[in-house]
């Protein structure tokens, strides 16, 4: 028997929805402020919806996404739950304030169809300088990070 969308989950069901180990919600509880489950008489949780959303969330930005606790911790105090259930989402991009994305990252809504007319080789390269921009923002972004 599975249950409704609106139904609260145990923790069980929720590690398994969010994929993975309850021991993994548990010291999220620890680290971050905003994951609170419902807690029953003998220290039993249920998660709602929007915690299992969140938790989907937490767990896009720091298996997916890469980032490290503190960011996500960070990413909460600039921009709220709602950016953090969003990161499950297709499609997010989180931005810090403060940074800039470099144009790599940045929206470039030219159709693929389009590709075939303009001059391919060119296109590539200058594709390929945006990344090697890209990887060098990143990296200097990890590195700040670390230090």
């Amino acid at each position: 028997m599975t249950k409704g969308p609106d139904a609260f989950r145990t923790i069980s069901e929720a590690a398994d929805e969010v994929g993975v180990p309850q021991h993994v919600l548990r010291f999220w509880e620890t680290k971050f402020s905003f994951i609170r489950p419902l807690k029953r008489a003998g220290g039993r949780r249920f998660y709602r919806p929007q915690d299992v959303a969140l938790l989907q969330g937490v767990r896009t930005l720091l298996y997916d996404k890469g980032y490290k606790i503190e960011g996500v911790q960070k990413l909460y105090r600039e921009q709220g739950i709602k950016n953090l259930a969003a990161a499950a989402q297709p499609g997010f991009v989180p931005s810090v304030a403060g940074t800039r994305l470099p144009r790599a990252a940045e929206a470039d809504a030219q159709p693929l169809a389009d590709l075939a007319d303009a001059d391919t080789a060119t296109r590539l390269r200058a594709v390929l300088t945006e990344l090697e921009e890209a990887k060098a923002w990143l990296d200097a972004m990890i590195a700040r990070d670390d230090a």
